[in-house]
């Protein structure tokens, strides 16, 4: 019977073995219903002026700032 080292016989082949991405699973993609008047994080640039002006108020800033853009979208035609 031939005896075979569970070694590799080179080390480098054994390093890249460790490093060898491992396929995974990807699960299945889950459709959700979108949540009515959910609200998103987003990024914006408003001007310091205007900014500061939200905030004088207090805290709700945010949601005077949506309410006022809100108002401004129903102007719209």
């Amino acid at each position: 019977m031939a005896s075979t080292s569970r070694r590799p016989a080179n080390p480098k082949d054994a390093a890249e073995a460790l490093f060898k991405p491992t396929k995974k699973a990807t699960a299945p993609a889950v459709e959700r219903p979108a949540i009515p008047n959910a609200k998103e994080l987003v990024s914006l640039k408003i001007d310091s002026d205007v900014l500061a002006h939200f905030q004088a108020d207090g805290p709700g800033w945010q949601d005077r700032i949506n309410d006022i853009l809100r108002a401004a979208m129903k102007q719209l035609p």
